[in-house]
């Protein structure tokens, strides 16, 4: 049975309560680049959400000269700085793990917001028996919002070989401090691009326990203006980087299909014709009805165009 936190205060809590000391500490790191405002929003949304523990926030400047103004002010410790690791987003968050000392450790791009209720659901989620747990998201798209539901509360290792799961946003990230620096390990600053790395850290989490879920939209999460959004060359070697890291994934066919039918369509991007038709025969053949072999072929016709697909899909809150 999972261990529930009370949202009180120890001033107000009625008797057999837990009492704010009972809450586990929480630091939350936010690596930054060439985004001062929204990254003012993200950090808004972190230092007013309701959480009786102790929270305290690292601001990890990538490649940027830290703005010591963010620090100042406020009930909630804030630190800035920089980037002591790999420059990329994968080593601005290890920074922050390694500079923190807290029980637990929270994820939140700079372009991303939590939403109300977002800690507390999630520490009450994560018990003592996980080491890792996600919530929900809602997507913003050019002003169109689409929940994304898990439509579950545990999320296991088999379903994230069939799914990335992209509900599982890295900004909804939570893990105990301890599994980062022992079994689990931190985030993969190999990852071409820091791209796919958060799902990386999904396969490994969940192939050591199942992963807790709250599954109702905590986190904003906003796709206009993603750095990564047509890195093409960066989106194909990450993806057959976790499949090297990975290999489980080709056992899975909706899994294998959908990642062959992601490259054929990247591919199909940079206008490399033969790359993309090897791929989505390849997707195809993992599983007939894979939709990404489609549009590969389409777009490498050039029927259509890659980017307008997207687009199409990200108003639904949908990706390729």
């Amino acid at each position: 049975m999972r261990t529930k936190y009370s949202p009180r205060s120890s001033r107000s809590r009625p008797e057999g309560r837990p009492a704010v000391s009972d809450w586990p500490s929480v630091g939350v790191v936010i690596p930054t680049h060439d985004r001062p405002e929204q990254m003012r929003e993200a950090l808004r949304s972190v230092l007013t959400q309701f959480y009786p523990g102790d929270l305290e926030v690292v601001v990890v400047y990538d490649r940027a000269k830290p703005d010591e103004t963010v620090a100042a002010g406020g009930e909630r410790p804030v630190r800035v700085m920089k980037n002591q690791r790999t420059p990329g987003l994968s080593g601005a968050r290890n920074t922050g793990i390694t500079a923190l000392d807290t029980e637990l450790v929270a994820f939140l791009d700079d372009d991303d917001e939590w939403l109300p209720g977002k800690l507390t659901a999630q520490v009450q989620a994560l018990g003592t028996a996980a080491e890792m747990c996600t919530t929900a998201i809602e997507v913003d798209y050019r002003g169109r919002r689409n929940a994304r539901l898990a439509q579950r509360t545990t999320v296991r290792h088999v379903d994230l070989l069939r799914s990335r799961m992209m509900m599982l946003h890295s900004s909804t990230f939570l893990f105990r401090r301890s599994a980062l620096l022992g079994g689990l390990g931190m985030v993969s600053e190999d990852a071409p691009g820091s791209q796919n790395e958060d799902w990386d850290m999904l396969l490994r989490a969940a192939r050591r326990r199942p992963i807790a879920h709250v599954d109702t939209p905590y986190a904003l999460i906003n796709w206009a203006g993603s750095h990564f959004e047509t890195r093409w060359d960066t989106k194909i070697s990450s993806l057959r980087w976790i499949l090297e890291r990975h290999p489980e994934i080709h056992g899975s066919p909706e899994g294998a299909s959908r990642v062959y039918g992601q490259i054929a369509c990247w591919h199909a991007a940079i206008g490399d014709r033969r790359q993309a038709m090897k791929w989505a025969v390849r997707a195809t053949k993992a599983n007939p009805g894979e939709p990404r072999a489609a549009v590969a072929a389409v777009a490498s016709a050039g029927l259509i165009s890659v980017p307008t697909v997207m687009a199409a899909l990200h108003r639904s809150g949908r990706g390729i």
